[in-house]
């Protein structure tokens, strides 16, 4: 019996079940919708780089730029010194930078030269002896606001493979941001602000603004979702958003490996009649991670979802639009790396006019893009045309490694304990990874040595840290029970 009970609401079915949705959104994503804002879509580096330098360059008291990547290349130095020449003008430039994000792409003169300028500079999550694994989480956020008054939010870096090289046939990468201003830019700072605050002294409370406070500098809701290791607030909201939408949800995603809830979120949703479209990019800096991708697919396009792949250079973009009135813009790839492990920022959108310009620029992609279709038992590629040689930074990403280790782990899983069916794409990757045990099965008989050696060495360390750990909590706990 189809009533109205058993109806999901959308989130514009009527006042009851807007206010039903945004409860849900506040307390999935932990974030509160803020009204009052400007916000402006900005594609490619050619137009965000040019209104983040012009916004550096008219700052007046302070600028909290906060990036995955600053690379030591043409890009980060013209960054470099339009950061160094306000710090010299006297305004508080504050800078918080990835270690592994930046590992071979700017030297400590690069640091040391920003530091000498006048410009505050922090590394988040460099290698400690005391914490082994810790670099599987990572600072990706891509942040930049200025004064309190102008502020961006995006997948960029600051490198330059976002812009290209032409002379070398490299074309730019494909990728998206905002430029905001109103009330939104209170919770940016203050997401800033925690961040910086977990690397050293905090930023004075009397430079952080309140919400209330700030004028209203247009008519549109957002809400600004700072997620950190182990919130998970970004994956519950977007399940929740492809559980409430009605017509369309359509994505854009540069790294997707998608956790087992989210993907059955978006085959439910495709089956019961939304139309549910994927953009993914064809040409890849991890080419492992792509093939761990595709071998999603099927599962997908059996249950109607619309899996297209960009034809263009590498597509960095990490967008969703949902029933022309919800969308998001940021760093937060669709995998367990941003998900749960790394502080990412996002800017969730609730308005119509924004949300169509953002379903005009994803048609705009598509345009440029091949679909990918089921033929029988084999997947198909619509024939297309090349697309120009993208700028590629092959060193990658340690939390794309992270996620692409953890879709093994799930194909893995999967295969010894018969908890589910494998697709037959996913045979190579078992193939490839059976192989390798074998191999290092082999290694262990034949020259134990060799791997003995390593082995014990790392249980070594991981023990060592283990043992440091406990010692500090003990005199923690003792210095407790003394007061």
């Amino acid at each position: 019996m189809n009533t109205a009970a058993n109806q999901v609401p959308s989130v514009h079915d009527g006042r009851g079940a807007r206010e039903l949705a945004q409860q849900a959104f506040a307390r999935s994503a932990g974030a509160l919708l803020l009204p009052g804002n400007q916000v402006r879509l900005l594609k490619d580096a050619g137009e965000n780089y040019p209104a983040w330098l012009a916004a550096i360059g008219a700052a007046r008291t302070r600028v909290h730029f906060e990036n995955y990547i600053l690379a030591d290349d043409v890009i980060g130095n013209r960054f470099a010194d339009a950061l160094i020449e306000r710090a010299q003008a006297g305004v508080t430039v504050r800078v918080i930078y990835d270690w592994l994000g930046v590992f071979w792409k700017a030297s400590s003169a690069y640091w040391a030269r920003l530091r000498k300028g006048g410009v505050e500079v922090r590394c988040f999550n460099p290698p400690r002896f005391d914490a082994p694994l810790a670099w599987t989480s990572r600072d990706h956020r891509k942040l930049l606001v200025v004064d309190g008054e102008v502020g961006f939010i995006s997948g960029l870096c600051v490198a330059d493979m976002w812009t290209g090289d032409p002379s070398k046939g490299l074309a730019p990468w494909r990728d998206t941001g905002v430029e905001l201003r109103g009330p939104a830019l209170a919770e940016m700072e203050r997401s800033f602000a925690r961040s910086w605050g977990t690397l050293g002294a905090p930023v004075p409370e009397s430079e952080l603004p309140d919400a209330s406070r700030i004028e209203p500098a247009g008519d549109i809701n957002v809400r600004i979702v700072a997620s950190e290791p182990s919130m998970a607030g970004t994956y519950r909201l977007d399940q929740l958003v492809v559980a409430f939408a009605r017509q369309r949800v359509w994505i854009t995603d540069a790294y997707y490996l998608g956790a087992p809830t989210y993907v059955q979120a978006l085959v439910t949703s495709a089956r019961d009649g939304v139309d549910v479209r994927m953009l993914f990019t064809r040409s890849s800096d991890l080419p492992l991670l792509k093939m761990m991708s595709r071998s999603g697919y099927r599962a997908l396009l059996q249950a109607g979802v619309r899996i297209f792949e960009w034809n263009g250079s590498l597509l960095h973009a990490k967008t969703a639009v949902v029933d022309g009135r919800w969308a998001r813009v940021g760093s937060t790839n669709l995998n367990f790396a941003s998900w749960m492990g790394n502080c990412e920022l996002d800017a969730v959108v609730e308005d119509e006019g924004f949300a169509q310009q953002m379903e005009s620029l994803y048609l705009e992609d598509l345009a440029n893009s091949t679909e990918i279709v089921l033929q029988g038992r084999r997947r198909l590629r619509a024939a297309s045309p090349p697309g120009p040689r993208a700028s590629r930074d092959r060193k990658g990403s340690a939390s794309r490694v992270a996620a692409g280790a953890l879709r093994i782990g799930n194909v893995l899983g999967a295969a010894l304990t018969n908890r589910r069916v494998l697709e037959s794409v996913e045979t190579r990757l078992v193939s490839l990874t059976g192989a390798v045990l074998i191999a290092f099965a082999l290694l262990f008989v034949l020259y134990p040595r060799v791997l003995a050696y390593p082995t014990g060495l790392i249980f070594g360390w991981l023990g060592i840290a283990l043992l440091v750990h406990a010692f500090r909590l003990r005199k923690k706990h003792d210095a407790e029970r003394k007061k």
